[in-house]
Protein backbone atom coordinates (compact mmCIF):
# COMPACT_ATOMS: atom_id res chain seq x y z
CA UNK A 1 0.00 0.00 0.00
CA UNK A 2 1.20 3.80 -0.98
CA UNK A 3 2.49 5.92 2.33
CA UNK A 4 0.65 8.50 2.54
CA UNK A 5 1.86 12.00 3.99
CA UNK A 6 -1.28 12.57 5.70
CA UNK A 7 -0.38 16.17 7.23
CA UNK A 8 -2.49 18.32 5.19
CA UNK A 9 -5.10 15.63 4.74
CA UNK A 10 -8.52 15.92 6.87
CA UNK A 11 -8.01 12.12 8.08
CA UNK A 12 -4.88 13.42 10.17
CA UNK A 13 -7.30 14.89 12.92
CA UNK A 14 -8.63 11.19 13.61
CA UNK A 15 -5.96 8.51 12.94
CA UNK A 16 -2.44 10.62 13.36
CA UNK A 17 -0.33 10.72 16.55
CA UNK A 18 -0.72 9.68 20.07
CA UNK A 19 -3.44 11.64 21.00
CA UNK A 20 -5.50 9.45 18.28
CA UNK A 21 -5.26 6.48 19.84
CA UNK A 22 -9.05 6.58 21.13
CA UNK A 23 -9.82 7.10 17.48
CA UNK A 24 -8.07 4.62 15.85
CA UNK A 25 -9.57 1.89 18.02
CA UNK A 26 -13.26 2.46 17.04
CA UNK A 27 -11.31 1.54 13.33
CA UNK A 28 -9.47 -1.28 14.53
CA UNK A 29 -13.11 -2.47 15.83
CA UNK A 30 -14.30 -2.26 12.40
CA UNK A 31 -11.68 -4.79 11.02
CA UNK A 32 -9.45 -1.95 9.52
CA UNK A 33 -5.38 -2.69 9.57
CA UNK A 34 -2.92 -0.16 10.63
CA UNK A 35 -2.09 0.35 7.26
CA UNK A 36 -5.43 0.99 6.66
CA UNK A 37 -6.07 3.56 8.92
CA UNK A 38 -2.76 5.25 7.94
CA UNK A 39 -4.10 5.63 4.23
CA UNK A 40 -6.53 8.18 3.18
CA UNK A 41 -10.24 7.92 4.40
CA UNK A 42 -12.22 8.19 1.08
CA UNK A 43 -16.34 8.56 1.85
CA UNK A 44 -18.79 6.33 -0.50
CA UNK A 45 -21.73 7.73 0.12
CA UNK A 46 -25.32 6.43 -1.57
CA UNK A 47 -28.80 7.24 -1.73
CA UNK A 48 -29.33 3.52 -1.12
CA UNK A 49 -32.70 2.79 -0.39
CA UNK A 50 -36.30 0.97 -0.64
CA UNK A 51 -38.44 4.59 -1.29
CA UNK A 52 -38.13 3.86 -5.04
CA UNK A 53 -36.84 1.95 -8.14
CA UNK A 54 -34.06 4.94 -8.39
CA UNK A 55 -32.13 3.89 -5.59
CA UNK A 56 -32.38 0.31 -5.33
CA UNK A 57 -29.26 -0.77 -7.19
CA UNK A 58 -26.81 1.87 -5.28
CA UNK A 59 -25.82 -0.46 -2.72
CA UNK A 60 -24.47 -3.17 -5.29
CA UNK A 61 -22.47 0.06 -7.54
CA UNK A 62 -21.46 1.40 -3.98
CA UNK A 63 -19.65 -2.25 -3.30
CA UNK A 64 -17.81 -1.50 -6.33
CA UNK A 65 -16.62 1.90 -6.57
CA UNK A 66 -15.28 0.90 -2.98
CA UNK A 67 -13.16 -2.28 -3.81
CA UNK A 68 -12.47 0.67 -6.56
CA UNK A 69 -11.12 2.90 -3.50
CA UNK A 70 -9.57 0.01 -1.93
CA UNK A 71 -7.35 -1.18 -5.04
CA UNK A 72 -6.30 1.96 -5.43
CA UNK A 73 -4.17 2.64 -2.30
CA UNK A 74 -7.07 4.53 0.13
CA UNK A 75 -9.26 2.88 2.40
CA UNK A 76 -13.54 2.96 1.59
CA UNK A 77 -15.89 4.07 4.23
CA UNK A 78 -19.01 3.81 3.06
CA UNK A 79 -22.28 5.62 4.68
CA UNK A 80 -26.14 5.99 2.97
CA UNK A 81 -28.09 9.52 3.10
CA UNK A 82 -32.28 9.76 2.69
CA UNK A 83 -33.95 10.75 -0.25
CA UNK A 84 -37.61 11.68 -1.25
CA UNK A 85 -38.54 9.94 -4.44
CA UNK A 86 -41.02 12.62 -6.67
CA UNK A 87 -43.04 9.37 -8.12
CA UNK A 88 -44.22 8.56 -5.15
CA UNK A 89 -44.63 12.01 -3.22
CA UNK A 90 -45.81 13.36 -5.91
CA UNK A 91 -49.48 15.09 -6.22
CA UNK A 92 -50.25 15.25 -2.72
CA UNK A 93 -48.16 17.07 0.66
CA UNK A 94 -45.28 14.30 0.67
CA UNK A 95 -44.42 16.62 -2.48
CA UNK A 96 -43.65 19.84 -0.39
CA UNK A 97 -40.81 17.51 1.32
CA UNK A 98 -38.60 16.70 -2.33
CA UNK A 99 -36.75 19.99 -3.02
CA UNK A 100 -36.25 20.23 0.59
CA UNK A 101 -34.49 17.21 0.80
CA UNK A 102 -32.10 18.09 -1.91
CA UNK A 103 -30.53 20.50 1.23
CA UNK A 104 -30.98 17.50 3.51
CA UNK A 105 -29.08 14.95 1.58
CA UNK A 106 -26.48 17.76 1.12
CA UNK A 107 -26.27 18.43 4.85
CA UNK A 108 -25.81 15.04 5.59
CA UNK A 109 -23.46 14.39 3.72
CA UNK A 110 -21.57 17.33 4.60
CA UNK A 111 -22.07 16.80 8.38
CA UNK A 112 -20.65 13.09 8.13
CA UNK A 113 -17.39 14.05 6.02
CA UNK A 114 -16.90 17.28 8.26
CA UNK A 115 -17.56 14.56 12.05
CA UNK A 116 -15.31 11.91 10.24
CA UNK A 117 -12.60 13.86 8.67
CA UNK A 118 -12.61 11.75 5.30
CA UNK A 119 -9.96 12.81 2.80
CA UNK A 120 -12.41 12.33 -0.87
CA UNK A 121 -15.92 11.60 -1.80
CA UNK A 122 -17.39 9.19 -4.34
CA UNK A 123 -21.33 10.25 -4.48
CA UNK A 124 -23.90 7.60 -6.57
CA UNK A 125 -26.96 9.09 -6.72
CA UNK A 126 -30.08 7.60 -8.68
CA UNK A 127 -33.52 9.87 -7.78
CA UNK A 128 -34.02 13.18 -8.98
CA UNK A 129 -32.90 15.52 -6.06
CA UNK A 130 -29.87 13.31 -4.70
CA UNK A 131 -28.15 13.71 -8.02
CA UNK A 132 -27.79 17.75 -7.57
CA UNK A 133 -27.83 17.42 -3.54
CA UNK A 134 -24.29 14.88 -3.97
CA UNK A 135 -23.11 17.55 -6.59
CA UNK A 136 -23.60 20.34 -4.39
CA UNK A 137 -22.03 19.23 -1.76
CA UNK A 138 -18.84 18.13 -3.40
CA UNK A 139 -18.21 21.43 -4.32
CA UNK A 140 -18.86 22.98 -0.48
CA UNK A 141 -16.62 20.55 0.64
CA UNK A 142 -13.96 20.82 -2.04
CA UNK A 143 -12.19 17.77 -1.00
CA UNK A 144 -11.34 15.70 -4.10
CA UNK A 145 -14.81 13.85 -5.53
CA UNK A 146 -16.25 11.91 -8.21
CA UNK A 147 -20.01 11.57 -8.44
CA UNK A 148 -21.83 8.36 -10.25
CA UNK A 149 -25.21 8.78 -11.66
CA UNK A 150 -27.12 4.85 -10.45
CA UNK A 151 -28.44 4.50 -13.82
CA UNK A 152 -31.82 4.47 -15.40
CA UNK A 153 -35.13 2.08 -15.40
CA UNK A 154 -35.36 0.00 -18.76
CA UNK A 155 -38.39 0.86 -20.68
CA UNK A 156 -42.27 -1.35 -19.49
CA UNK A 157 -44.00 -2.38 -21.94
CA UNK A 158 -47.50 -1.75 -22.75
CA UNK A 159 -49.89 -3.56 -25.22
CA UNK A 160 -46.62 -4.00 -27.41
CA UNK A 161 -45.08 0.00 -26.28
CA UNK A 162 -42.73 1.15 -24.79
CA UNK A 163 -43.92 3.15 -21.87
CA UNK A 164 -42.94 5.41 -18.58
CA UNK A 165 -44.43 6.01 -15.53
CA UNK A 166 -45.65 9.48 -17.13
CA UNK A 167 -47.93 7.27 -19.36
CA UNK A 168 -49.12 6.10 -16.21
CA UNK A 169 -49.80 9.45 -14.88
CA UNK A 170 -51.08 10.72 -18.03
CA UNK A 171 -53.56 7.72 -17.99
CA UNK A 172 -55.22 9.04 -14.70
CA UNK A 173 -56.23 11.89 -16.51
CA UNK A 174 -57.46 9.04 -19.27
CA UNK A 175 -59.36 7.17 -16.73
CA UNK A 176 -60.99 10.32 -15.23
CA UNK A 177 -62.51 11.57 -18.66
CA UNK A 178 -63.74 7.55 -18.92
CA UNK A 179 -61.42 7.05 -22.15
CA UNK A 180 -59.42 3.74 -20.52
CA UNK A 181 -61.03 1.38 -18.35
CA UNK A 182 -60.20 0.09 -14.34
CA UNK A 183 -58.56 -3.14 -15.88
CA UNK A 184 -56.21 -1.23 -18.26
CA UNK A 185 -54.96 1.73 -15.89
CA UNK A 186 -54.08 -1.62 -13.38
CA UNK A 187 -52.48 -3.80 -16.38
CA UNK A 188 -50.63 -0.18 -17.38
CA UNK A 189 -49.57 0.25 -13.64
CA UNK A 190 -47.99 -2.74 -13.31
CA UNK A 191 -46.23 -2.75 -16.34
CA UNK A 192 -44.84 0.47 -16.84
CA UNK A 193 -41.81 0.09 -14.30
CA UNK A 194 -40.07 -2.75 -14.81
CA UNK A 195 -36.90 -2.96 -11.58
CA UNK A 196 -34.18 -0.95 -10.75
CA UNK A 197 -33.65 2.59 -12.15
CA UNK A 198 -35.00 6.28 -12.49
CA UNK A 199 -36.98 7.54 -15.43
CA UNK A 200 -35.98 6.53 -18.54
CA UNK A 201 -37.06 9.96 -19.91
CA UNK A 202 -34.93 13.07 -20.40
CA UNK A 203 -36.80 14.41 -16.96
CA UNK A 204 -34.72 15.35 -13.91
CA UNK A 205 -32.84 12.63 -13.56
CA UNK A 206 -31.37 11.74 -16.79
CA UNK A 207 -30.92 15.60 -17.16
CA UNK A 208 -28.58 15.93 -13.94
CA UNK A 209 -26.97 12.37 -15.15
CA UNK A 210 -25.70 14.57 -18.37
CA UNK A 211 -24.71 17.72 -16.43
CA UNK A 212 -22.72 15.20 -14.50
CA UNK A 213 -20.44 14.17 -17.39
CA UNK A 214 -20.39 17.37 -19.41
CA UNK A 215 -19.99 19.43 -15.85
CA UNK A 216 -16.65 17.58 -15.29
CA UNK A 217 -17.34 15.50 -12.21
CA UNK A 218 -18.50 11.52 -13.44
CA UNK A 219 -16.40 9.98 -15.62
CA UNK A 220 -16.53 10.02 -19.76
CA UNK A 221 -19.75 7.28 -20.10
CA UNK A 222 -20.71 6.52 -16.28
CA UNK A 223 -24.07 7.68 -16.93
CA UNK A 224 -25.51 6.06 -19.76
CA UNK A 225 -25.88 1.92 -18.67
CA UNK A 226 -29.18 1.12 -17.22
CA UNK A 227 -29.50 0.82 -13.24
CA UNK A 228 -29.72 -3.58 -13.50
CA UNK A 229 -26.32 -3.64 -16.26
CA UNK A 230 -23.52 -4.72 -14.69
CA UNK A 231 -21.50 -2.10 -16.84
CA UNK A 232 -22.57 0.04 -13.97
CA UNK A 233 -20.24 -1.43 -11.48
CA UNK A 234 -17.20 -1.25 -13.84
CA UNK A 235 -17.91 2.43 -13.87
CA UNK A 236 -18.28 2.85 -10.21
CA UNK A 237 -15.07 0.66 -9.77
CA UNK A 238 -13.44 3.10 -11.70
CA UNK A 239 -14.88 6.08 -10.21
CA UNK A 240 -13.20 4.54 -6.97
CA UNK A 241 -9.81 4.39 -8.57
CA UNK A 242 -10.85 7.68 -10.20
CA UNK A 243 -10.87 9.95 -6.85
CA UNK A 244 -7.77 8.09 -5.39
CA UNK A 245 -5.83 9.23 -8.68
CA UNK A 246 -7.38 12.99 -7.73
CA UNK A 247 -6.22 12.96 -4.37
CA UNK A 248 -2.74 12.08 -5.14
CA UNK A 249 -3.31 15.06 -7.92
CA UNK A 250 -5.15 17.65 -5.38
CA UNK A 251 -7.52 18.41 -8.00
CA UNK A 252 -10.81 19.21 -6.42
CA UNK A 253 -14.20 19.69 -7.33
CA UNK A 254 -14.07 23.80 -7.53
CA UNK A 255 -10.90 23.37 -10.13
CA UNK A 256 -13.50 21.63 -12.43
CA UNK A 257 -16.80 23.62 -12.01
CA UNK A 258 -15.78 26.40 -12.99
CA UNK A 259 -17.98 29.30 -15.05
CA UNK A 260 -17.06 28.01 -18.27
CA UNK A 261 -18.03 24.25 -16.75
CA UNK A 262 -21.69 25.22 -15.73
CA UNK A 263 -22.17 27.18 -18.99
CA UNK A 264 -21.88 23.85 -20.60
CA UNK A 265 -23.91 22.14 -18.34
CA UNK A 266 -26.59 24.99 -19.72
CA UNK A 267 -26.12 23.81 -23.16
CA UNK A 268 -26.54 20.29 -22.25
CA UNK A 269 -29.96 20.72 -21.18
CA UNK A 270 -30.60 23.18 -24.25
CA UNK A 271 -29.56 20.83 -26.41
CA UNK A 272 -31.28 17.73 -24.94
CA UNK A 273 -34.54 18.90 -23.65
CA UNK A 274 -33.83 18.26 -20.36
CA UNK A 275 -36.04 19.33 -17.36
CA UNK A 276 -36.89 22.55 -16.06
CA UNK A 277 -35.28 22.06 -12.75
CA UNK A 278 -32.07 22.51 -14.29
CA UNK A 279 -32.78 25.88 -13.74
CA UNK A 280 -33.11 25.60 -10.27
CA UNK A 281 -30.37 23.19 -9.54
CA UNK A 282 -27.45 24.78 -11.74
CA UNK A 283 -27.35 28.27 -9.94
CA UNK A 284 -27.76 26.26 -6.08
CA UNK A 285 -24.50 24.00 -7.74
CA UNK A 286 -22.53 27.48 -8.67
CA UNK A 287 -23.59 28.67 -5.52
CA UNK A 288 -21.06 26.21 -3.70
CA UNK A 289 -18.56 27.17 -5.98
CA UNK A 290 -18.89 30.92 -5.28
CA UNK A 291 -20.25 31.77 -9.00
CA UNK A 292 -23.33 33.90 -9.40
CA UNK A 293 -25.45 31.87 -12.16
CA UNK A 294 -28.63 33.01 -11.86
CA UNK A 295 -31.97 31.36 -13.75
CA UNK A 296 -32.03 34.05 -16.21
CA UNK A 297 -28.12 33.07 -17.50
CA UNK A 298 -29.18 29.40 -17.35
CA UNK A 299 -32.10 30.02 -19.79
CA UNK A 300 -29.77 31.95 -22.05
CA UNK A 301 -27.62 29.13 -22.73
CA UNK A 302 -30.63 26.70 -22.46
CA UNK A 303 -32.32 28.74 -25.16
CA UNK A 304 -29.65 29.33 -27.54
CA UNK A 305 -28.33 25.83 -28.13
CA UNK A 306 -29.75 23.91 -30.51
CA UNK A 307 -31.95 21.44 -29.68
CA UNK A 308 -30.36 18.28 -30.85
CA UNK A 309 -31.59 15.24 -28.99
CA UNK A 310 -35.42 13.68 -29.26
CA UNK A 311 -36.14 12.53 -26.00
CA UNK A 312 -39.03 12.23 -24.30
CA UNK A 313 -41.23 13.92 -22.66
CA UNK A 314 -40.95 16.09 -25.77
CA UNK A 315 -39.68 13.19 -28.17
CA UNK A 316 -39.72 9.95 -29.27
CA UNK A 317 -36.59 8.08 -27.08
CA UNK A 318 -35.46 7.34 -23.60
CA UNK A 319 -32.03 6.89 -21.91
CA UNK A 320 -31.25 3.62 -23.12
CA UNK A 321 -31.31 4.53 -26.38
CA UNK A 322 -29.18 7.27 -26.21
CA UNK A 323 -26.88 4.60 -24.35
CA UNK A 324 -27.50 2.20 -27.22
CA UNK A 325 -25.80 4.49 -29.82
CA UNK A 326 -22.86 5.59 -27.38
CA UNK A 327 -24.14 7.36 -24.52
CA UNK A 328 -23.93 11.15 -23.15
CA UNK A 329 -20.38 11.51 -25.38
CA UNK A 330 -22.45 11.64 -28.53
CA UNK A 331 -24.39 14.61 -27.21
CA UNK A 332 -21.13 16.18 -26.11
CA UNK A 333 -19.18 15.02 -29.26
CA UNK A 334 -21.77 16.82 -31.34
CA UNK A 335 -21.96 20.41 -29.18
CA UNK A 336 -17.87 20.15 -29.17
CA UNK A 337 -17.82 19.75 -33.15
CA UNK A 338 -20.76 22.45 -32.94
CA UNK A 339 -18.53 24.89 -31.30
CA UNK A 340 -20.83 25.02 -28.54
CA UNK A 341 -18.86 23.98 -25.29
CA UNK A 342 -15.31 24.70 -23.41
CA UNK A 343 -13.72 21.81 -24.61
CA UNK A 344 -10.78 22.57 -22.07
CA UNK A 345 -12.54 22.32 -18.96
CA UNK A 346 -10.90 19.67 -16.54
CA UNK A 347 -12.37 17.10 -15.52
CA UNK A 348 -12.35 14.13 -12.73
CA UNK A 349 -9.95 12.07 -15.23
CA UNK A 350 -7.36 14.83 -15.00
CA UNK A 351 -7.55 15.43 -18.95
CA UNK A 352 -10.07 17.82 -20.40
CA UNK A 353 -13.64 17.15 -22.05
CA UNK A 354 -12.10 18.38 -25.39
CA UNK A 355 -9.35 15.47 -24.51
CA UNK A 356 -11.72 12.76 -22.89
CA UNK A 357 -13.84 12.95 -26.12
CA UNK A 358 -11.47 13.31 -28.81
CA UNK A 359 -11.67 9.77 -30.28
CA UNK A 360 -15.71 9.77 -29.80
CA UNK A 361 -16.72 8.98 -33.27
CA UNK A 362 -20.64 11.09 -33.98
CA UNK A 363 -22.80 8.22 -35.17
CA UNK A 364 -24.50 8.44 -38.25
CA UNK A 365 -26.77 5.71 -38.52
CA UNK A 366 -29.25 6.68 -36.04
CA UNK A 367 -31.63 9.91 -35.21
CA UNK A 368 -31.46 9.77 -31.34
CA UNK A 369 -28.96 12.40 -31.23
CA UNK A 370 -28.27 14.72 -34.57
CA UNK A 371 -25.06 17.44 -35.62
CA UNK A 372 -25.66 20.28 -34.24
CA UNK A 373 -25.58 21.99 -37.88
CA UNK A 374 -29.12 19.54 -38.47
CA UNK A 375 -30.72 20.31 -35.47
CA UNK A 376 -34.75 19.62 -34.31
CA UNK A 377 -35.00 23.14 -33.72
CA UNK A 378 -32.50 25.61 -33.27
CA UNK A 379 -33.56 27.29 -30.40
CA UNK A 380 -32.89 25.00 -26.97
CA UNK A 381 -35.62 22.86 -25.52
CA UNK A 382 -35.92 25.54 -22.20
CA UNK A 383 -36.26 29.28 -22.25
CA UNK A 384 -37.02 31.49 -19.87
CA UNK A 385 -39.89 33.74 -19.55
CA UNK A 386 -39.55 37.73 -17.91
CA UNK A 387 -42.36 40.29 -17.63
CA UNK A 388 -44.96 42.13 -15.21
CA UNK A 389 -46.05 38.54 -14.25
CA UNK A 390 -42.82 37.54 -13.12
CA UNK A 391 -40.28 39.98 -12.52
CA UNK A 392 -37.88 37.91 -11.36
CA UNK A 393 -38.49 35.30 -14.33
CA UNK A 394 -39.84 31.76 -14.56
CA UNK A 395 -39.07 29.01 -16.89
CA UNK A 396 -40.74 26.54 -19.38
CA UNK A 397 -39.82 23.59 -21.51
CA UNK A 398 -41.01 24.13 -24.98
CA UNK A 399 -39.07 20.92 -26.55
CA UNK A 400 -41.99 19.41 -28.65
CA UNK A 401 -43.86 22.49 -28.45
CA UNK A 402 -45.59 23.61 -31.98
CA UNK A 403 -47.10 27.24 -30.59
CA UNK A 404 -45.04 28.90 -28.69
CA UNK A 405 -47.66 31.60 -27.70
CA UNK A 406 -50.44 31.69 -25.69
CA UNK A 407 -53.11 33.87 -24.29
CA UNK A 408 -55.52 33.55 -22.13
CA UNK A 409 -57.67 34.05 -19.15
CA UNK A 410 -56.48 33.40 -15.39
CA UNK A 411 -57.99 30.59 -13.12
CA UNK A 412 -56.75 30.95 -10.16
CA UNK A 413 -56.02 28.26 -7.26
CA UNK A 414 -54.11 28.94 -4.18
CA UNK A 415 -53.24 25.15 -3.65
CA UNK A 416 -52.12 22.28 -5.97
CA UNK A 417 -54.78 19.97 -4.58
CA UNK A 418 -57.69 22.63 -5.55
CA UNK A 419 -56.52 22.94 -9.37
CA UNK A 420 -56.39 19.16 -9.55
CA UNK A 421 -59.76 19.08 -8.18
CA UNK A 422 -60.93 21.12 -11.18
CA UNK A 423 -59.13 18.92 -13.55
CA UNK A 424 -60.73 16.44 -12.63
CA UNK A 425 -63.87 17.86 -12.60
CA UNK A 426 -63.16 19.12 -15.86
CA UNK A 427 -64.34 22.88 -14.55
CA UNK A 428 -61.77 24.56 -16.94
CA UNK A 429 -62.29 25.26 -20.27
CA UNK A 430 -60.19 25.81 -23.68
CA UNK A 431 -58.22 29.27 -23.41
CA UNK A 432 -57.93 29.29 -20.13
CA UNK A 433 -54.43 30.14 -17.65
CA UNK A 434 -55.05 27.66 -14.92
CA UNK A 435 -52.56 29.46 -12.04
CA UNK A 436 -51.01 27.58 -9.06
CA UNK A 437 -49.70 30.07 -6.89
CA UNK A 438 -48.70 29.85 -2.74
CA UNK A 439 -46.41 26.58 -3.80
CA UNK A 440 -43.18 28.10 -4.15
CA UNK A 441 -39.93 28.01 -1.86
CA UNK A 442 -41.11 30.15 1.18
CA UNK A 443 -45.05 29.56 0.32
CA UNK A 444 -45.42 25.84 -0.21
CA UNK A 445 -43.20 25.40 1.84
CA UNK A 446 -41.07 23.37 -1.01
CA UNK A 447 -41.96 24.47 -4.46
CA UNK A 448 -44.07 21.27 -5.18
CA UNK A 449 -43.97 19.79 -8.35
CA UNK A 450 -47.30 19.72 -10.47
CA UNK A 451 -47.41 16.55 -12.54
CA UNK A 452 -50.19 15.04 -11.59
CA UNK A 453 -52.20 18.03 -12.81
CA UNK A 454 -50.16 18.55 -15.54
CA UNK A 455 -50.44 15.18 -16.78
CA UNK A 456 -53.95 14.71 -16.17
CA UNK A 457 -54.80 17.99 -18.13
CA UNK A 458 -52.91 15.80 -21.12
CA UNK A 459 -55.03 12.66 -20.51
CA UNK A 460 -58.39 14.75 -20.73
CA UNK A 461 -56.84 15.96 -24.28
CA UNK A 462 -56.67 19.06 -23.24
CA UNK A 463 -52.30 19.30 -23.00
CA UNK A 464 -52.61 22.26 -26.32
CA UNK A 465 -55.89 23.94 -25.25
CA UNK A 466 -54.78 25.84 -22.30
CA UNK A 467 -51.90 26.72 -20.55
CA UNK A 468 -50.54 26.31 -16.59
CA UNK A 469 -48.29 28.75 -14.28
CA UNK A 470 -47.12 28.62 -10.92
CA UNK A 471 -44.56 29.45 -8.49
CA UNK A 472 -43.99 26.11 -8.02
CA UNK A 473 -42.30 23.62 -9.98
CA UNK A 474 -42.78 20.84 -13.17
CA UNK A 475 -41.91 17.51 -13.34
CA UNK A 476 -38.96 16.66 -16.25
CA UNK A 477 -41.77 14.83 -17.13
CA UNK A 478 -44.33 17.51 -17.48
CA UNK A 479 -44.84 18.70 -21.54
CA UNK A 480 -47.22 21.56 -22.94
CA UNK A 481 -47.37 25.45 -21.94
CA UNK A 482 -46.65 25.13 -18.22
CA UNK A 483 -44.75 27.72 -17.08
CA UNK A 484 -42.68 26.95 -13.22
CA UNK A 485 -40.29 29.18 -10.66
CA UNK A 486 -42.83 32.23 -11.27
CA UNK A 487 -40.94 35.15 -9.21
CA UNK A 488 -41.29 36.73 -6.80
CA UNK A 489 -43.41 34.07 -5.33
CA UNK A 490 -46.83 34.64 -4.16
CA UNK A 491 -46.13 34.15 -0.43
CA UNK A 492 -43.40 37.29 -0.49
CA UNK A 493 -46.00 39.38 -2.76
CA UNK A 494 -44.98 38.46 -6.16
CA UNK A 495 -47.55 39.72 -8.85
CA UNK A 496 -48.52 35.98 -9.33
CA UNK A 497 -50.27 36.58 -5.80
CA UNK A 498 -52.14 39.52 -6.98
CA UNK A 499 -53.66 37.43 -9.98
CA UNK A 500 -57.69 36.99 -10.33
CA UNK A 501 -60.57 35.03 -12.15
CA UNK A 502 -60.92 36.28 -15.53
CA UNK A 503 -57.28 38.58 -15.94
CA UNK A 504 -55.82 38.45 -19.60
CA UNK A 505 -52.66 36.52 -19.76
CA UNK A 506 -50.13 36.48 -22.23
CA UNK A 507 -47.44 34.17 -22.37
CA UNK A 508 -44.46 34.14 -26.07
CA UNK A 509 -42.24 31.83 -25.65
CA UNK A 510 -40.65 33.00 -28.66
CA UNK A 511 -40.10 36.40 -27.46
CA UNK A 512 -39.35 35.09 -23.38
CA UNK A 513 -42.32 36.69 -22.14
CA UNK A 514 -44.70 36.42 -19.62
CA UNK A 515 -47.61 39.47 -18.80
CA UNK A 516 -51.25 40.51 -16.96
CA UNK A 517 -52.39 42.90 -19.10
CA UNK A 518 -53.51 45.00 -15.70
CA UNK A 519 -51.88 48.93 -15.50
CA UNK A 520 -49.47 49.40 -13.21
CA UNK A 521 -52.20 51.29 -11.39
CA UNK A 522 -54.18 48.53 -11.01
CA UNK A 523 -51.00 46.31 -9.99
CA UNK A 524 -50.45 49.11 -7.63
CA UNK A 525 -54.05 49.05 -5.89
CA UNK A 526 -53.85 45.28 -5.61
CA UNK A 527 -50.62 44.96 -4.11
CA UNK A 528 -51.70 48.01 -1.19
CA UNK A 529 -54.56 45.43 -0.70
CA UNK A 530 -52.57 42.08 -0.35
CA UNK A 531 -52.02 40.60 2.67
CA UNK A 532 -49.23 37.53 3.99
CA UNK A 533 -50.63 34.58 4.40
CA UNK A 534 -49.86 31.34 6.88
CA UNK A 535 -49.30 28.07 5.86
CA UNK A 536 -49.44 24.81 8.12
CA UNK A 537 -46.26 23.59 8.63
CA UNK A 538 -45.09 26.02 11.60
CA UNK A 539 -42.67 23.40 13.22
CA UNK A 540 -40.50 20.71 11.58
CA UNK A 541 -38.04 20.33 8.62
CA UNK A 542 -40.63 22.33 6.54
CA UNK A 543 -41.00 25.66 9.07
CA UNK A 544 -37.09 25.44 9.07
CA UNK A 545 -36.70 25.09 5.60
CA UNK A 546 -39.14 28.34 4.75
CA UNK A 547 -37.26 30.05 7.14
CA UNK A 548 -33.91 30.64 5.89
CA UNK A 549 -34.92 29.47 1.26
CA UNK A 550 -33.61 31.99 -1.06
CA UNK A 551 -35.95 32.73 -4.56
CA UNK A 552 -35.66 30.08 -7.12
CA UNK A 553 -34.01 32.49 -9.53
CA UNK A 554 -31.23 31.74 -7.58
CA UNK A 555 -31.04 28.31 -6.76
CA UNK A 556 -33.82 28.25 -3.62
CA UNK A 557 -30.39 27.95 -1.39
CA UNK A 558 -30.53 28.07 2.40
CA UNK A 559 -27.14 29.21 3.53
CA UNK A 560 -25.08 31.88 2.10
CA UNK A 561 -22.74 29.54 -0.02
CA UNK A 562 -18.66 29.91 -1.02
CA UNK A 563 -18.50 33.30 -1.32
CA UNK A 564 -19.38 33.88 2.41
CA UNK A 565 -16.65 31.22 3.25
CA UNK A 566 -13.28 32.31 5.99
CA UNK A 567 -12.53 28.46 5.60
CA UNK A 568 -12.94 24.81 3.11
CA UNK A 569 -13.86 21.88 5.00
CA UNK A 570 -10.94 20.62 2.65
CA UNK A 571 -7.96 23.15 4.21
CA UNK A 572 -9.24 21.89 7.67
Amino acid sequence: MTQWDKSRLPSRHVSVGPERAPHRSYYYAMGMTKEEIASPLVGVVSCWNEAAPCNIALSRQAQAAKRGVKEAGAAPREFTTITVTDGIAMGHQGMKSSLVSREVIADSIELTMRGHCYDALVGLAGCDKSLPGVMMVMLRLNVPSVFMYGGSIMPGKFRGKDVTVLDVFEAVGTHAAGRMSDAELEELEQHACPGAGACGGQFTANTMACISEVIGLALPYSAGAPAPDEERDAYAYRSGRAVVELLRANIRPRDIVTRKALENAARIVGATGGSTNAALHLPAIAHEAGIDFPLEEVARLMRDTPHIADLKPGGRYVAMDVHRIGGVPVIIKSLLEGGLLHGDCLTVTGKTLAENHKDVVFPTNQDVVRPVSKPISKIGGVVSLFGNLAPDGAIVKIAGMQNLRFEGTALCFDCEEDAFAAVEARAYKPGDVIVIRYEGPKGGPGMREMLSTTSAIYGQGMGDKVALITDGRFSGATRGFCIGHVGPEAAVGGPIGLLKNGDRIVIDAEKGTIDVLLSEEELAKRRAEWTPRGHDFNSGALWKYAQTVGPARYGAVTHPGAKAETHTYADI
